[in-house]
């Protein structure tokens, strides 16, 4: 008989593990006293349940746009980056997170290739004009931005009225003294 040989992450295995438990319960019921069998795949159970499993690395949406871009050959163009890295023509807060050494850059991306990512949930806020208090709202048929007295997310034709900072950088609305940016509480 030909083994089978699979990768399976930490979870995929309690799963397997699992449903051999429930296979030999029943059985018992059928056959007799195989509980001893249920009792150590409880056992294992345990033990890889102390496993340590790696961390996904959380980073910046611009890491993972640069990750995104190469990683199908991700050891060359790691290593053009750090071979040309001054002549490389990075976004600037790309560039910046990559020369900083607290970042640990490049055991980032690597962890990055072997365990997946996630990207930082990036922090959302209201502008609301000061001389009318109205909120600044995105119009997506027009593709335009408005001004609306409240903030109602129910209206069909207003998509956003959260911004992220760079759209609002983007808006000339980031530090313009005749707005009022207050991040916005997660719900």
């Amino acid at each position: 008989m030909k083994l089978e040989r699979w990768k399976m992450n930490k979870q995929e295995a309690i799963e397997k593990l699992k449903s051999r438990v429930k296979s030999h319960w029943l059985d018992e019921e059928i056959y007799g006293d195989n509980s001893v069998k249920a009792i150590e795949l409880n056992m294992a159970i345990d033990i890889v349940n102390q496993i340590d499993e790696p961390e996904k690395p959380v980073v910046p949406r611009f890491v993972a746009e640069w990750y995104e871009k190469n990683k199908d050959d991700l050891e060359y163009n790691l290593y053009k980056l750090c071979t040309d890295f001054r002549e490389q023509k990075l976004r600037e807060d790309f560039h910046g997170w990559f020369n900083d050494d607290n970042n640990k850059s490049i055991e980032t991306l690597v962890l990055m290739h072997k365990f997946g990512y996630e990207v930082e949930k990036e922090k959302l806020y209201t502008a609301k004009l000061k001389l009318t208090n109205e909120y600044l709202g995105y119009e997506s048929q027009l593709n335009d931005l408005l001004h609306y007295k409240v903030p109602d997310s129910s209206a069909k034709e207003v998509t956003a009225f959260h911004f992220t900072e760079d759209d609002l950088v983007k808006y000339h609305i980031w530090g313009n003294d005749t707005y009022e940016v207050r991040e916005v509480e997660d719900e």
